[in-house]
């Protein structure tokens, strides 16, 4: 690596080395090193060697949990990861390996990730032109095996440029509590008048509620863990299916706490993590994304030991509305079901769009459409589970509209093209003027519709298909989950996969 000195330094500093974090990211004694000794030599006149200075990319091939993946390393105790010590083949390579051999693809970044320093001006002796002649393919296969592999990125340290960069561009992206990333640090954002810490500019609060990064942990072993943990529940690449594991939770397990899970007030708000819980294989829920579009959770779970994408509503944030950020990551989340065969299971309490001024200045709209696209042009069997609220536009989103998926109802559920509260003003607005008391008139307008909303008036008509116990809906999830699974089609990447 880069010497006793830096090594010590790396360490010194609560860091782990590029070779310690690969060792203790995949199975034990699993790794085959690709291009070891690569890097730049010193000769004597003699032509005998007198020093190397390694590459700062460390790359090759592992296992995981048995499977084998690419598993490719930044060395910061080599010029800080920067361009002007790399050798721009090796992290090249590492992609190609990843997508010629469907192979999933692990990315440990620290520093700029092999992009660029002020210095490799002089270095190189000549200024970059960023994706010049032979310089777009390193981008190209990043685009590619996200439409093809399991892609991890994590950032340990601060990572900045195209180091940030190769971060994002993953499907899972995870960060330690005291790293940062950037597209510049701040030496850069200081001219711009802004003195901030790394941590100020793009710690893990900032990223994770931002939505550029999924995960921040305590730990780099921590990490090392949900990035296992994550490829569990994916196949290899997109020619396989997610695999299934052995199942000892009872598919017919019933919780009682699900009879009182929503409160009858529609004013109240519950928690819904205990209800997923209560349905998914124990143990199993593995979110995603959970400090960045809040009103929406996301994540991995298993039904009978079935993998499938789990999106749930949460009312503790605006209500359950879906935000423009709720709609980013719904879109992000549905294409990565459908890029790798997952069915989706949606538990739903969305009382529709935001509403408002900051909404409009969002285009929450236009990102509710996208969804609207991503959910109609995926494949991927598909279940919803109504618990509570389902208004307007953001309603309709719930489940593909041209084909056909599972649909059930709580007793909880409440559902129209707007809810009562503001729409009884507008909708009856003149006979409420009319009336001698129009306080009166608001509530019996408001308790006859009351008694028409009930769902059950909604199954009398079949526009719903079934009203269900809350218990029953564990059973039911698994029997998706087996219904879904034949039907599961691995194949060549489509052309509707998921962007970065």
């Amino acid at each position: 690596m880069g010497g006793v000195d830096k090594v010590k330094r790396q360490r010194d500093q609560g860091r782990l080395t590029v070779r310690e974090r690969i060792d203790g990211l995949i199975d034990r004694n699993s790794f085959h090193e690709i291009g070891a000794i690569s890097g730049v030599g010193e000769y004597d006149e003699n032509g005998e060697l007198k020093h190397l200075t390694p590459a700062n990319c460390v790359f090759g091939r592992g296992k995981i949990d048995g499977r084998p993946v690419v598993v490719v390393g930044d060395d910061f105790t080599v010029r800080g990861g920067s361009a002007d010590a790399s050798i721009s083949a090796k992290p090249l390579m590492a992609e190609e390996m990843a997508h010629d051999f469907r192979l999933p693809i692990l990315r440990i970044i620290e520093g700029s990730g092999g992009g660029g320093s002020v210095k490799t001006i002089e270095t190189k002796g000549a200024a970059n032109l960023p994706g010049g002649v032979g310089g777009t393919r390193w981008y190209w296969y990043t685009t590619a095996n996200l439409a093809r592999v399991p892609v991890v990125g994590l950032g340990l340290g601060s990572v900045a440029g195209l180091g940030a960069a190769r971060l994002a561009a993953s499907h899972y992206s995870i960060m330690t509590k005291n790293s940062a990333m950037f597209v510049a640090g701040p030496p850069v954002v200081k001219r711009l008048g802004q003195d901030l810490t790394k941590q100020q500019l793009g710690g893990a609060d900032i990223q994770t509620r931002a939505g550029g990064i999924d995960h921040a942990v305590d730990t780099e072993a921590e990490a090392f863990a949900c990035a296992r943990r994550f490829l569990s529940y994916l196949p290899s690449s997109v020619y396989d299916l997610p695999p299934t594991i052995p199942c000892t939770d009872d598919p017919e397990r019933a919780e009682e706490s699900l009879m009182k899970a929503v409160p009858r007030s529609r004013r109240q708000v519950y928690k819904m993590r205990p209800i997923i819980e209560a349905v998914v294989d124990k143990g199993s829920f593995f979110e995603l994304s959970a400090n960045f579009g809040r009103p929406i959770i996301t994540g991995l779970a298993r039904l009978e030991g079935r993998a499938v994408l789990l999106l749930a509503s949460d009312s503790f944030h605006y209500g359950g509305s879906w935000t423009a950020d709720v709609c980013q990551k719904v879109v992000r989340w549905v294409d990565f079901a459908e890029t790798f065969h997952l069915p989706i299971v949606y538990l739903m309490d969305c009382p529709g769009f935001m509403v408002g001024l900051e909404a409009e200045k969002a285009a929450t709209i236009r990102h509710g459409v996208r969804v609207m696209a991503a959910v109609n042009q995926s494949t991927v069997p598909w279940c919803t589970v109504i618990v509570r609220n389902s208004f307007g536009v953001g309603g309709v989103v719930h489940q593909p509209a041209n084909r056909y998926s599972m649909r059930y109802a709580w007793p909880s559920a409440y559902w129209g093209s707007l809810p009562l509260e503001g729409g009884i003003e507008a909708a009856y607005s003149a006979d409420i003027e009319a009336a001698a008391d129009p306080a009166a008139k608001l509530k019996e307008i408001e308790e006859r519709l009351n008694r028409l909303r009930s769902p059950l008036r909604s199954a009398e008509k079949f526009w719903v298909e079934e009203i269900i116990d809350p218990r029953k809906t564990r059973s039911l999830l698994c029997e998706f989950a087996r219904l879904a699974e034949p039907i599961r089609t691995p194949g060549p990447p489509s052309n509707m996969t998921i962007r970065p």
